[in-house]
């Protein structure tokens, strides 16, 4: 009996000894050399040896902790792409505001242009052309029908681009109330045919003109349908 005993005990060391070694650990194990023979089965069993991961193989310990690790390098990753998607957001949100006040500044720079172009008015040469182009100008305005043909035309019939050309010798002449100007119109045919923003002078060379052009419009159709006494 006291043989096989033994016999028992010494294997068992040697399993666990392997154990331990496989391990990469060394672990006592307690057990007492000359009481062995007088241990009981239930002595025996109770020899335990604690679990030591083998080289390479992870604990359940180390599995929770890698896990963790990568919960949180996701969590870091999630929320670095967050604050690139906002920084990117706010970035398009300001270049968008800086095209629309950049949009609005050259709106504003045309417009006070085009205030500028309309307030200032055209100057036209003080000649006959000049005159002719000024009535012209008038007359578009007005929508009074014409041509720069059409009324140099009956100007040099009417007067040789005189402006302070008179007949003194016709009907009107003779009523008291003669022709005047570059389209020779008298005083009556001029104030009911004068066109509202040119000078309420019958030998101005611009009033004269617009005023028979708005005659002859009147009762011609165009002063560009006249081709003698009017």
């Amino acid at each position: 009996m006291p043989r096989i005993s033994t016999l028992r005990i010494t294997r068992s060391h040697k399993i666990a000894t392997a154990v331990l070694v496989a391990a990469g650990s060394v672990t006592a194990i307690a057990a007492t050399g000359g009481a062995s023979e007088a241990q009981t089965p239930q002595a025996r069993s109770s020899i335990s040896v604690e679990p030591v991961a083998a080289a390479g193989i992870p604990t359940a310990k180390d599995a929770a902790a890698k896990k963790a690790a990568e919960a949180t390098a996701a969590k870091e990753a999630a929320a670095k792409k967050a604050a690139a998607k906002a920084a990117a957001k706010a970035a398009a949100k300001a270049a968008a505001e800086k095209d629309a006040t950049e949009a609005r500044s050259e709106k504003q720079a045309a417009n006070r242009s085009t205030e500028r172009k309309a307030v200032t008015p055209k100057k036209f040469a003080n000649n006959l052309d000049g005159w002719i182009r000024e009535s012209l100008d008038i007359m578009k305005k007005k929508n009074i029908p014409g041509s720069y043909e059409g009324l140099h035309r009956n100007i040099m019939r009417e007067s040789s681009g005189n402006p302070n050309a008179v007949n003194d010798w016709d009907i009107n002449a003779r009523n008291g109330i003669p022709s005047k100007g570059l389209l020779q119109v008298i005083q009556p045919t001029f104030d009911a045919y004068h066109v509202k923003g040119t000078p309420k002078k019958l030998t101005d060379p611009v009033a004269n003109i617009t005023a028979a052009a708005n005659y002859a419009a009147d009762r011609y159709g165009s002063i560009d349908n006249v081709d003698s006494a009017y």
